[in-house]
């Protein structure tokens, strides 16, 4: 079973990872995180003293921080390539782990990121680095793709990008219709990449390519 959803040139919202008015999420309170644990635990009729469990509070709060709080300082890296131009790069097989802000259930998302270089090219390891940053939070799919492609765009300073996703969700794995190989498939496109169908066809083609062998 698999679900497609597709993001038009008019859903896009041109950003920066420093604009004005993006959230920033608020430093996790590991203590408190630990005693809502042990409050948990003992509303699930277990003991939080027992020896199995002692140290499960505290663990559970150093995970949450840990997951929560990405390096925000990692810059992305630029290199000129005055001779590049009209040339589609893609970079895929990166994995992400995030959390279903609805079922706090994690969610793997396998992405692929393309932009078209015009002078300039960027660092290939820092499309992972935007991928884990947006990932590290309560999120649903369809905004990580989003967001993903949103950040693409400022590093380049151009709108010809396109981000697909695919997900697998426990929401849905391990819970609900429980249907273990659903995935959701999400597509953010750009510039020539929304609009050049040639493009498009080729950008698909490369990112999922990977998914039809996994």
């Amino acid at each position: 079973m698999t679900h497609a959803v597709f993001s038009p040139a008019a859903d896009h919202i041109p950003a920066s990872p420093t604009r004005p008015g993006r959230v920033v999420p608020e430093p996790v309170d590991a203590e408190r995180v630990a005693d809502l644990v042990v409050q948990l635990l003992s509303a699930l009729g277990e003991d939080p003293g027992r020896e199995g469990l002692v140290d499960t509070p505290a663990r559970v709060a150093s995970w949450w921080r840990t997951f929560l709080s990405p390096d925000p300082s990692a810059a992305t890296t630029c290199f000129t390539e005055t001779q590049l131009s009209g040339q589609l790069v893609v970079v895929g097989g990166m994995s992400v782990w995030s959390l279903c802000e609805h079922h706090l259930l994690p969610m793997n998302l396998d992405v692929a990121a393309g932009y078209v270089a015009d002078g300039n090219v960027v660092g290939l390891s820092k499309f992972g680095r935007i991928a884990q940053r947006h990932a590290g939070r309560l999120q649903v799919q369809e905004r990580f793709t989003r967001q993903v492609a949103d950040e693409i765009c400022g590093v380049i300073g151009g709108q010809d990008v396109a981000v697909a996703v695919r997900g697998t969700h426990l929401c849905m794995s391990m819970r609900g219709v429980r249907m273990e190989a659903a995935r959701t498939t999400t597509l953010q496109a750009t510039g020539r990449l929304q609009t050049d169908p040639a493009l498009s066809r080729q950008f698909l083609t490369l990112a999922t390519a990977q998914w039809r062998v996994a």
